[in-house]
């Protein structure tokens, strides 16, 4: 509620549970936003002449980049994981396709994204990284089964182009429901 904006002047004492499920997510967004919320907290606690505490719960106080939001602030925590990024090739230095299959038969999504990772292969187009299929982090959900294909370029005209040639009509099932998310902010 806090991180939402809600004005409550009396809160001197902010925590932030279980800080690890952002530290070591599959998501590599998920740090920026645990440092975001962080500020966000830090800001909304300890308001008027109150002093504020934000309190993290984690068993890896020493994590590099949790130490440095901590005791360089938020900038320099961007400017490292900027760093970090660049050196894994994530973007913003690449830009990303994912496509998500739902199906209620975990097979039949896992074979449409397999004919789609084939076809993305057989384009050959330098440098395109295919990644999976595999299951997506919540794998089931309302009765459907989950899995993502990822696509990631270091060009975007290059990721443009390996887009450009797909058409929905090379998934062979009925079944499922393909989803194609470019640039995805989530990767869940």
């Amino acid at each position: 509620m806090l991180a939402k904006g809600h004005h409550f002047p009396n809160v001197t004492l902010v925590a932030l549970v279980n800080v690890d499920n952002a530290l070591f997510s599959l998501d590599f967004r998920a740090e920026e936003r645990l440092a975001q919320l962080y500020v966000q907290v830090a800001g909304r606690s300890g308001r008027a002449e109150k002093q504020g505490e934000v309190v993290l719960q984690t068993h890896y106080p020493d994590h590099p980049l949790l130490t440095t939001l901590l005791e360089k602030g938020y900038q320099a925590f961007a400017e490292e994981t900027l760093k970090l990024r660049h050196n894994m090739g994530l973007p913003p230095f690449s830009f990303q396709a994912l496509f998500k299959a739902q199906c209620r038969h975990s097979e039949e999504a896992e074979n449409a994204l397999s004919q789609l990772a084939s076809f993305f292969y057989e384009q050959k187009i330098e440098d395109l990284q295919v990644l999976g299929p595999i299951p997506a982090p919540f794998s089931k959900k309302a009765g459907q089964y989950r899995w993502q294909l990822l696509l990631q370029h270091a060009s975007r005209k290059q990721l443009q182009a390996a887009l450009s040639r797909y058409s929905p009509e090379l998934i062979k099932s009925s079944q499922v429901r393909l989803i194609l998310d470019v640039d995805p902010l989530d990767l869940s």
